[in-house]
C-alpha cells in the first residue's frame, strides 16, 4: 500500500484503515505470494444515486517487482465476482490522470469504462 499511498505515514496508515472500516464497511484483501503481500486492493460497499448499490474500489496496488503477472486482474475478478455475489451490478473506481498504464489496464484489460472525472476541493 505504501506504494500508491505514498503520502501516509506507517503511523497514520492503521488508524485511517480502522476508522473506515468502522464506518465505512471498507475491507481490504491482499494476495500473497510465499507469505509476501504482492497485491492488494481495498474497497466498500457504496449506494448512491448515480449507481444505486455497488462496490467501490477505493485502493489497487501491486508491488512493482511483481506488476504484469495477472496479480491486479485476480483482485479485480475476485470483486467483480464478490460484487455479483452481493447483488450488486457495478465495480467502480477512480485512478489519477497521470497514472496512464493503470488507465489502459482497466479499460483495455478489465473492461472498466471511462465515465466520469473526480474534482476535489481542499480546504
Amino acid at each position: 500500500m505504501r506504494q500508491l499511498r505514498t503520502h501516509l505515514s506507517e503511523e497514520s496508515y492503521l488508524p485511517l484503515v480502522l476508522e473506515a472500516q468502522e464506518k465505512m464497511s471498507y475491507r481490504q484483501h491482499a494476495l500473497l505470494i510465499d507469505g509476501q503481500i504482492v497485491s492488494i486492493i481495498g474497497w466498500m460497499p457504496m449506494t448512491t444515486l448515480y449507481y444505486g448499490n455497488y462496490i467501490w474500489i477505493c485502493d489497487l496496488v501491486t508491488d512493482a517487482s511483481f506488476r504484469s503477472h495477472g496479480y491486479g486482474e485476480m483482485l479485480l475478478d475476485f470483486i467483480q465476482e464478490l460484487s455479483h455475489e452481493m447483488g450488486y451490478g457495478t465495480v467502480a473506481l477512480s485512478s489519477g490522470l497521470g497514472r496512464t498504464e493503470a488507465h489502459r489496464f482497466y479499460e483495455e484489460k478489465m473492461g472498466y469504462e471511462k465515465v466520469s472525472y473526480v474534482f476535489k476541493h481542499e480546504h
